[in-house]
């Protein structure tokens, strides 16, 4: 390991370059639908390697050193990036003949942009590298920071954070309740990383010790949050409900033509009207993905009542839809991507709006400027989508409440608020077929997952095609439809939920795992310092 680790400090140029970019790209094995977590030991070990050998010129000082770190981190961020998300570009070809000219943006831009954080983290690590285990925390530390800025920065896009990596099965995500996704990836950094100190020798045994300490007890506590859930949830009874998810798998093409909208509501209808499977307890409620309802559902009664004839008495539907607003006198309509509670009768008794809408998927951000540079909307209503001031709850009859999130607003931690405490279940609607068979999807529904496990409350969640599943409080998936497959899913759900800690809290843990990674690194380089003086 020694020799090899050497020859990979010395690489420089090109070759460097190559190494660097293909140690991120493997990286994104560890994400679904692969979950293969050893790939980011190979990852991390072979940066720290090279993040040992980024010098710089030696005349340059410590801007060159800092420059070099920076493009070393890019280059890594690139390749992970890009070997993660290359299916965004999927979107663009839904409409080719308008949007292929933006695919380069799609698949290699994005990932060019969201490199800049993991420049941003080595760059930030440098300060700190010493030649100890020290510079493991140096690289938790600056990741961990990194990452948690690409979660609001310019609206954020916390998209496959190195932590995910680490949480492939439920055993491994229960780490998530006390830390978050963002405490998560420091440690997990720090671990990733501890196989570069066999290629060094300084601090090994310590480091090594530590990581291998910090990962049993992931594994250790993952064990014991699944048995303490196991008894909660199995001693719970009572207030139970039945959901029944429908998948109609509706090609992105069908939904933009017009002509098809009557047929396509009819399709969502006739799935939820199927019996339930063997014979078991009616769904008490139905649940539709994000934007179903092909038609603005307000303006068109004759809608409302073909939904109150195909429901039974007692049951609802919870369907996404789009939901217009008159603006006044002299200004065209707001749209808003939303939710919707519909009972029996046919009548509206709930509705939650989307708040963290998709830039240049629902609205245009500097539209205005960006038009006068040629460059088209993206998305078909005029004007785009409306952002909601704040999240309402969706409020079944009866009572029963659950935490609305709609499509990549599950990816955000921070857009569940302390409301969640009152809510029976988290409620997630999609349409993930914009992105086909890719790993898109697959990512998608993890991290939902996560919020789930974050949160201890079930995930109900429902996408034209893409992953449509019940998830328990602790992120095992009770019943599920996979990609491409048309149909129903019914699960019940029991009351309760399992214990957790709150936002505030993991917010907390991730400043002090941070600023344990940080107290580590600080020491190490002093002592550092003081050696080579």
């Amino acid at each position: 390991m020694e020799r090899l680790a050497g020859r990979i400090m010395l690489l420089w140029g090109f070759p460097r370059g190559v190494v660097a970019f293909l140690a991120g790209a493997v990286g994104a094995l560890a994400l679904p639908p692969f979950g293969f977590f050893a790939a980011l030991f190979i990852s991390f070990t072979l940066l720290v390697w090279l993040m040992d050998g980024s010098t710089g010129h030696p005349d340059g000082g410590w801007v060159t050193r800092l420059r070099s770190a920076f493009l070393l981190g890019w280059v890594f961020g690139f390749g992970y990036f890009v070997a993660s998300l290359w299916w965004l570009g999927n979107a663009l070809l839904v409409e080719a003949d308008e949007f292929a000219w933006a695919l380069p943006l799609a698949v290699f831009g994005l990932p060019a942009y969201l490199a800049l954080f993991y420049g941003l983290a080595t760059a930030i690590a440098r300060i700190f590298w010493s030649d100890g285990f020290g510079r493991l925390a140096a690289l938790a530390f600056a990741f961990g920071l990194a990452e948690w800025l690409r979660g609001f920065v310019a609206t954020g896009f916390p998209w496959n954070a190195i932590g995910y990596g680490a949480m492939p099965v439920p055993l491994m995500m229960q780490s998530a309740a006390p830390l978050g996704i963002f405490g998560v990836t420091v440690l997990a950094v720090f671990v990733f990383s501890a196989p570069a100190l066999t290629g060094t020798r300084k601090g090994m045994k310590t480091g090594l010790a530590l990581a291998a300490l910090l990962f049993a007890a992931h594994l250790g506590y993952g064990a014991w949050r699944l048995h303490q859930a196991d008894s909660i949830l199995a001693a719970a009874s009572g207030n139970e409900m039945t959901v029944r998810i429908v998948q109609p798998v509706i090609d992105q093409a069908r939904k933009l033509d017009d002509a098809e909208r009557a047929a396509i509501f009819e399709e969502h209808l006739a799935l939820s009207a199927l019996p339930s499977e063997n014979g078991g307890k009616r769904p008490d409620i139905v649940v539709w993905p994000e934007t179903s309802v092909p038609f603005i559902l307000t303006q068109n009664p004759d809608a409302l009542a073909r939904i109150a004839e195909v429901l039974q008495d007692g049951q609802v539907l919870v369907t996404g839809a789009v939901r217009s607003e008159d603006a006044g006198p002299g200004f065209a309509p707001r749209f808003y991507n939303s939710i919707y509670v519909i009972d029996g009768e046919g009548q509206i008794v709930s509705a939650s709006d989307k708040v963290h809408l998709v830039p240049f998927g629902e609205y245009v951000p500097y539209e205005d400027l960006l038009r006068n540079l040629g460059i088209p909307d993206a998305i078909a209503m005029p004007g785009g989508f409306t952002a909601a001031p704040a999240r309402a709850m969706l409020t079944l009859p009866g009572g029963r409440l659950f935490y609305p999130l709609i499509c990549y607003e599950a990816i955000f931690p921070e857009e569940i608020s302390g409301d969640v405490e009152r809510t029976s279940a988290l409620l997630n609607v999609t349409n993930d077929g914009w992105f086909g068979a890719t790993p898109g999807p697959y990512q998608h529904f993890q991290q939902a997952r996560i919020r789930a496990v974050e949160n201890g409350l079930p995930l109900i969640r429902a996408a034209n095609t893409g992953i449509s599943a019940v998830v328990d409080p602790i992120g095992r998936l009770m019943r599920g439809v996979d990609y491409n497959q048309k149909g129903v899913m019914d699960a019940t759900l029991r009351g309760g939920s399992v214990p957790h800690w709150d936002g505030n809290a993991r917010e907390n843990h991730f400043w002090l795992v941070l600023g344990s990674m940080l107290l580590i690194a600080a020491i190490s380089r002093a002592g550092f310092n003081f050696r080579a003086n």
